[in-house]
């Protein structure tokens, strides 16, 4: 690449976890005299804020960072999450648990749960859940982080964590703007286009500077200033299969330690979020409007707060759908900009993780190469449309037929993927994918056993090993499992010693 090609100015619209990320990710992965880059955030504007639950490979990303994990929790407010509590979605009275990491270990060439499927109806083997780790700690009320020897029990660990939105967003801007980010704290009142390429070309500010650049990363929100309003892309509305369509959130006082899950509560016309962090308990209400009223939806968030609430709920609409293409041109869309899928799996604040890193593995230059921006836009397709998937899964399983809601989601016709998901793990509990995928083997397992799809059979490969063999081995598996528990100090006690916010932790035993 001659040097008369390289991208000279990154333009970043809109801050938040979207544009904060960005932010850090671009500055991290290019070297400081590279390209200069500008954040522009208007101050009228606040974050959506409902995305403080995550899903594990954030760790990567702080690790890719270089950021000190203590110090993230302890600034963040946060708490460490082992995975997500579902209540009443099966059915009324039914509670299930989807748990990072895996079940038990692979025996025989097998994914664990085939071994567990052969064995289910022997009162001895126990539930699914006892061969998870993060489950068992989970009830326990314990954490310890992930173990690096292989061997010891603690390797099996897997988490995520629990923030304050607004204390990450600004972490992440701490972050990118200590290796140079440069933030213009302003409103956009114009973007310019180029009239031969159909580029954007610069963004005009209310103080009537323009700001030119040559790739410009889209985190404005629904809106989609700049892959929608100015580009006009498209939108693929996926509101036939996930008629979630508002949300009411609301911050109220916490009560007791902390749970190391992200707890959702299906409801007649939607479902509610509780998320514990260090100084306050995030809840919300997220609801299919056709099926009920925006006070109603109120009262049942409000009903069902576990302490005093801190604030009004505040509503949020959307459109539940991705941008038809996520990369248009010289615009990237992140975020609320690319697409939205619903808080229920924690996915918003990793696809745009996802987003970013997979732009850096793609970057262009200024001749912005159409198969780069297609294999982008094939690679996040693919992304959405895989959550997208898992998400339905939730709403179309299950027995629930109490509300003219629910019976609305079971009866929709649902994409011919996740039929064939479905059907193949109906037949003999197989669950195919590709290790790159968000959800992997033990997330798909542990929707559909818990949403009572019960495979008629399993896979036979699993009947060479004599079953009482078998059932001694499966006894050592949560023996250890549950050696590896008690050895753990409790979520508080962790918290506590090392990253409590506004103390001076303990160094932890390498």
């Amino acid at each position: 690449m001659s040097e008369d090609q390289r991208i000279r100015r990154i333009v970043i619209v809109g801050g938040g976890t979207a544009g904060w990320m960005a932010a850090a990710v671009i500055s991290k992965s290019l070297a400081p005299d590279y390209t200069q880059i500008d954040l522009i955030e208007s101050p009228e504007i606040g974050a959506v804020g409902v995305g403080e639950a995550t899903i594990p490979p954030l760790l990567t990303l702080n690790r890719l960072l270089g950021i000190d994990e203590h110090d993230f929790v302890r600034r963040t407010q946060a708490t460490f999450k082992l995975g997500i509590q579902f209540r009443n979605w099966g059915k009324l009275g039914h509670e299930y648990v989807h748990p990072f990491g895996s079940y038990g270990a692979d025996l025989e060439g097998l994914q664990f749960h085939q071994h567990w499927l052969r064995l289910r109806d022997k009162a001895e083997v126990g539930s699914l859940d006892d061969y998870s780790l993060p489950i068992m700690a989970m009830k326990a009320g314990k954490f310890v982080r992930t173990a690096e020897d292989p061997r010891h029990v603690h390797s099996r660990m897997a988490y995520a964590y629990h923030f304050d939105a607004g204390l990450y967003g600004a972490y992440l801007r701490e972050q990118a703007m200590g290796r140079g980010v440069n933030r213009l704290e302003r409103k956009i009142v114009d973007v310019q286009l180029n009239a031969q390429t159909g580029f954007v070309e610069a963004v005009v500010l209310d103080d009537g500077v323009r700001v030119e650049g040559d790739l410009f990363i889209d985190c404005s929100g629904f809106r989609g200033l700049l892959i929608e309003q100015a580009l006009k892309t498209g939108y693929e509305d996926w509101s036939h299969w996930l008629p979630m369509d508002r949300a009411l959130a609301v911050p109220c006082e916490a009560v007791g330690a902390p749970t190391l899950y992200t707890r959702s509560t299906a409801h007649d016309a939607g479902w509610q979020w509780r998320i514990q962090l260090q100084h306050r308990t995030g809840n919300g209400h997220v609801y299919a409007s056709a099926f009920t009223t925006d006070d109603a939806a109120r009262d049942t968030l409000m009903a069902n707060l576990d302490g005093k609430p801190l604030a009004d709920p505040r509503p949020l609409r959307f459109v539940t759908g991705r941008r038809k293409k996520a990369w248009n041109r010289n615009v990237v869309s992140l975020g609320l900009a690319s697409g939205f899928l619903e808080p229920l799996e924690s996915t918003s604040i990793h696809l745009i993780q996802s987003g970013v890193t997979t732009l850096m593995s793609l970057f262009p230059d200024r001749r912005f190469d159409q198969i780069d921006i297609d294999k982008y836009n094939a690679l996040m397709q693919a992304e959405y449309e895989h959550a997208r998937d898992f998400i339905i899964l939730h709403y179309h399983a299950g027995e629930r037929d109490d509300s003219e809601f629910w019976r609305h989601v079971r009866a929709t016709d649902i994409p011919d993927s996740l039929k064939e998901r479905i059907d193949l793990f109906r037949s003999r509990g197989r669950v195919m994918g590709k290790h790159e995928d968000l959800f992997a083997f033990t997330s798909w397992v542990a929707v559909m056993v818990g949403q009572g799809i019960t495979p008629d059979g399993h896979d036979p490969m699993a009947d060479q090993t004599p079953a009482p063999q078998m059932v001694e081995q499966l006894a050592r598996i949560r023996a250890v499992i549950r050696s590896g528990v008690d050895a753990m100090p409790t979520h508080q006690q962790y918290i506590d010693r090392y990253c409590r916010a506004g103390t001076t932790p303990a160094k932890e035993p390498a």
